[in-house]
């Protein structure tokens, strides 16, 4: 049977084990069901997730005028110290900034290859984690909105990464970390502006399953644009990434805005 969409993000759902499914242009795959299945993957043409147009895509699943002019792409967006709707500044669009911008945040250690420091809407806990290859996370801060939790994460990233090493994560080279223990040595150094949001109480790791059957020791990224079609036995669902058997890896998120054919 054969699925065609514009791919965007997997979304997720945190049972005992993690449920990806992927959107298709009549249909919602359940990827889990695929595990051990063999697939071809097939890159038809682009479609900018703004736009919709077939342009090239740029960054973010969106063509390059269009990763320069919509408010879905704001610089805040990769560095929320940089949001100012709080500020009543607008960047692109004042509206959308606020509904984005003035909500509650969390800033969150997470361990995908080593610990990390990242900043989420509260509303997209633990999907974030979820998408980052998180397999522990816990709470520091909740503020009411993003700069606060840009200013915080930027203060912690003298003490802590904010970066996944993507190889690790999908090779499974983790190392559990007492990260309660981390995120007490780290509250030592959240900015003035953001100690009184800081969760002290009923906070606590939370452990996260990926389906994955077999891990690859080294991996290999896809890049279906130049190889046109790959064909391949999928072992697992790690992060964003889908896992096959002889280690090629294919990043459904950095492949936003491209249009495949699936089948399978």
């Amino acid at each position: 049977m054969t699925y065609q969409g514009v791919l965007k993000k997997m979304m997720t759902s945190n049972d005992n084990t993690i449920q990806y499914y992927l959107e298709m242009e009549a249909d919602f795959l359940n990827m889990n069901q695929l595990l051990d299945r063999e697939i071809e993957l097939s890159f038809v043409k682009y479609e900018c997730l703004s736009c919709h147009k077939d342009k090239q895509i740029y960054r973010q699943g969106f063509c390059k005028s269009c990763f320069f002019e919509s408010p879905n792409a704001g610089e805040w967006i990769i560095n929320p110290e940089k949001s100012t709707a709080h500020l009543g500044i607008e960047d692109r669009d004042l509206e959308f900034e606020k509904k984005m911008q003035l909500k509650p945040h969390i800033v969150y250690l997470a361990n995908s290859s080593d610990v990390k420091v990242g900043v989420t809407r509260k509303s997209q806990v633990p999907t974030r984690w979820i998408d980052q290859g998180a397999h522990e996370a816990i709470e520091i801060v909740e503020v009411p909105n993003r700069y606060l939790a840009g200013i915080t994460e930027v203060a912690l990233k003298d003490y802590v990464s904010d970066k996944t090493n993507w190889r690790k994560m999908l090779t499974n080279d983790i190392t559990d970390v007492d990260l309660v223990a981390k995120k007490e040595e780290l509250s030592k150094y959240i900015p003035e502006e953001a100690k009184a949001y800081y969760l002290d109480k009923n906070t606590k790791e939370l452990q996260l399953n990926f389906p994955v059957n077999k891990y690859p020791e080294k991996v290999k990224s896809l890049n279906l644009i130049k190889a046109s079609n790959y064909k391949g036995v999928l072992k697992g669902i790690k992060g964003q990434y889908l896992i096959f058997e002889d280690s090629t890896v294919f990043n459904i998120r950095a492949n936003e805005g491209l249009v495949v054919s699936i089948e399978v």
